[in-house]
Parts: structure tokens; C-alpha cells; sequence
């Protein structure tokens, strides 16, 4: 677990690098956000700036400015609009998974749902994409457009295909995989090729980028699914176990179940048959993490 602390220090002086090379034009993506997201629904608003203004770090959108400015844009204002295009997409998809996995907390606030209810924060999401679609039209570049739309279809799928499999503790890690680069790693990939597309790049420096996006957003979610049974809540910013409550399969389970011996292999069958499962049966199933990875 030790190597875990230098590693977080070099991933966060890697974000803030970034984020003091584009900090300008993030500042102006946050701006740009909350102008499109203006309305004369008093509700749309208190939940839009409650859900936008409880942190984060724009991750998406410094990828996508980022991205463009490696790839030589420098003119017009077209790297701000689908950075914030980028961010309201993750945003909205992020109102519609509190509401699929019942969260009270993100980024250690209250999500919209556990205070306004469900259906108003199904709404509220489905207008940050509607407002987003709006940026891409008026951008009007048809390859983006049907880049970051396919997109949005590709995290649905993902998020069908985890609802699938919930339950399955043999789950393939192949359809692990296949789940996180549709629900997240998607994303990430669509931020980076839109940064390239912007400067009009060749197909093969749009391909890097494309795969630099994507299997960093292969490294995010996992690391994410890692947390979620090693982290401090408080550190995290969500409640931890929470995927495991959820009988929601992540790579910490697949090892369970691909290195474990037959008792491990049949005490994860039991519990993720169950219709809710317990604290005794996280911390057992703990148990047998920190087993496997002291003998690997």
C-alpha cells in the first residue's frame, strides 16, 4: 500500500501542471457552463449549481484544452466551447448514476437526488445533455458532432451492460474491461481526439490522442474501482464499498474470484447472490483481498 502515496503525489503534480498551463481557459469553460445553464426554471438552476459547484476537477474538459493546445489551436474560442461541451455531457451522466446507484453522497456533498428526489435529477441531467448538443451544433463541425454524440451513446451502453452483469462474481475480465471503456474510458478518449480535431490534425496524430484518452481512462476507472475498497471516505469523497453494496462486479473481485481457492470462490457467489449484502460481508471479502495481494 505504500507505493500508492508517491504515486498520488506524482498524479496530482501531473493535474496541477495542467491545470496552471490552462487555468485561464478553464476559468473561462466554468463561465461559459454556468451562462448555458441560465433558466428561468428557479429549480434547473438550484440544482444545476449545487451539482456543478460541489467540486471536481474538470479533468475532461483540461483534457480536451489540453489536447488542442498540443495539437497547435490557437485561434477563436472553439477549445472553450467543447471543453465545457465535454464537462456538461460528464456532468449530466453523473446526475443519471446518483439516481441508477441511489448516492447521497459525491465528492463528499449530498448528491441532487438524495435532496430534490429522483425524477427531478433525471430531468435536470437530460437538459445539461440537451444544452450541450446545442454547443455542438453551433460549432458545426459534423465529425465532433458525431464524435462526442456516439459518444453519449457509448456511456449509456456501458451503463446497460454494468446492469447486466450486476451480480455475476465470475464476471470475464474481458467484459470488465469492456464496461469501463464504454461508461468512462469513452469519454476521456472523445475529450482528447476533439482536442486534435479542433487543429484539424492528420489521422494518426487524432488516433494517438484517441488512445492516450482512452487508456487513461482505462487507468482512472480502475484505480476509482481500487478506491472504492482501500480508500478513506473522507479522502474519497463517497461512501466507501459502495460498489460492493451494489453487488456491482469491479476488477477487485474478479481477482477474488480468479485467484482465490474454492471456499473464497464460494463465499463471493453466496454474498453476490444476496439481495443486500452487509458490513460482515465487506469486511470478510476485504479480508480475502488483502490476502491474495500479500501472496501475489
Amino acid at each position: 500500500m505504500g507505493s500508492v502515496i508517491p504515486l498520488k503525489k506524482s498524479a496530482n503534480s501531473a493535474y496541477l501542471d495542467l491545470k496552471n498551463l490552462l487555468g485561464n481557459k478553464l476559468s473561462r469553460v466554468e463561465g461559459l457552463i454556468e451562462q448555458k445553464l441560465k433558466s428561468d426554471v428557479g429549480l434547473i438552476k438550484q440544482m444545476s449549481d449545487h451539482h456543478l459547484k460541489s467540486g471536481g476537477k474538470r479533468l475532461r474538459a483540461l483534457l480536451t484544452l489540453g489536447s488542442a493546445k498540443l495539437s497547435g489551436y490557437v485561434l477563436g474560442d472553439r477549445d472553450i466551447n467543447l471543453a465545457a461541451c465535454v464537462e456538461l455531457i460528464h456532468s449530466a451522466t453523473l446526475l443519471h448514476d446518483d439516481v441508477i446507484d441511489e448516492s447521497s453522497l459525491r465528492r463528499g456533498i449530498k448528491t441532487t437526488n438524495s435532496i430534490w428526489g429522483n425524477q427531478s435529477s433525471i430531468l435536470v441531467g437530460d437538459y445539461l445533455l440537451s444544452r450541450c448538443f446545442e454547443i455542438m451544433v453551433d460549432d458545426g463541425d459534423l465529425e465532433i458532432l458525431k464524435l462526442l454524440s456516439s459518444t453519449s451513446a457509448k456511456i449509456a451502453q456501458g451503463e446497460v451492460l454494468q446492469l447486466q452483469h450486476k451480480g455475476e462474481a465470475d464476471l470475464l475480465e474481458d467484459t470488465y474491461i469492456n464496461i469501463i471503456s464504454l461508461k468512462t474510458a469513452a469519454l476521456f478518449s472523445a475529450a482528447t481526439k476533439t482536442g486534435a480535431c479542433l487543429s484539424k490534425s492528420n489521422e494518426k496524430e487524432k488516433k494517438a490522442l484517441e488512445s492516450y484518452g482512452k487508456n487513461l481512462g482505462l487507468a482512472f476507472q480502475i484505480a476509482d474501482d481500487a478506491l472504492d475498497y482501500y480508500a478513506k471516505e473522507k479522502l474519497f469523497g463517497k461512501e466507501i464499498g459502495k460498489d460492493f453494496f451494489e453487488g456491482k462486479t469491479t476488477l477487485p473481485l474478479i481477482i477474488i474470484f480468479q485467484k482465490g481457492n474454492d471456499e473464497e470462490r464460494s463465499f463471493l457467489l453466496e454474498i453476490l447472490k444476496k439481495e443486500k449484502r452487509n458490513d460482515d460481508d465487506f469486511s470478510e471479502t476485504l479480508v480475502n483481498l488483502v490476502d491474495l495481494v500479500k501472496s501475489a
